[in-house]
């Protein structure tokens, strides 16, 4: 009897132990991201859902780090959640000024956005001209997304033929794990080929921007 007390009481107080250490795990709070972790979360597209995974708990870190801080990738993320309403309320005019601040300290991806933004006409009036402007901005320092959208632009004929080689260039030395996109990037570089001579296409093939 005495055993099987002794045996009954261990096996409670594990129980309970491990019990309180699965509570004080579900307790513990969210680190916020380092600006490495943030930049992978936005290039992946994955920084919303990781704010909502999170629970919530890192609006106001992120909040100071956007407004007091003025970091660039945070006023992305800030600017994203208030033009999406995640986990605030929802404020597109307030969101897109947090996303200019950002693209305005050189974020690619937030220069690339608001490019795509006035392309599509999402949240704004399309305005090809503005789509065009910040696209080569977000090309010219590496960003694929806005070198790929761009070719786009410019294989519809808009745009300044000038600009054409620059592009060619950019996207003949762009790199890409993703076997889709490389393929939608040589299929780009042929149609934008042929509306250039073809000295003007060898001559950016081995340029570099």
């Amino acid at each position: 009897m005495r055993i099987f007390l002794y045996n009954f009481f261990t096996v409670f107080l594990m129980t309970v132990s491990f019990y309180s250490i699965a509570q004080n795990k579900n307790m513990l709070a969210v680190q916020i991201y380092t600006e490495n972790q943030l930049l992978d979360l936005i290039k992946q597209n994955k920084h919303l859902s990781q704010v909502v995974l999170d629970e919530c708990q890192l609006v106001q870190d992120i909040e100071a780090r956007a407004v007091k801080a003025k970091k660039p990738s945070y006023q992305y993320l800030w600017g994203d959640m208030l033009a999406f309403g995640v986990c605030v309320k929802k404020n597109v005019p307030l969101g897109l000024h947090y996303m200019e601040l950002s693209a305005e300290q050189g974020l690619s991806e937030g220069i690339e956005q608001l490019g795509r933004y006035y392309h599509q006409g999402k949240f704004v009036q399309p305005d090809i001209n503005k789509a065009i402007k910040y696209l080569k901005r977000a090309a010219s320092i590496g960003n694929l997304n806005a070198q790929i959208r761009l070719a786009k632009i410019y294989n519809t004929g808009q745009g300044s033929p000038l600009d054409y080689p620059m592009l060619y260039s950019q996207l003949h030395h762009a790199i890409s794990s993703d076997k889709k996109q490389h393929k939608e990037i040589s299929r780009l570089l042929a149609t934008l080929a042929n509306k250039l001579p073809s000295q003007v296409v060898e001559k950016a093939k081995k340029t570099t921007y």
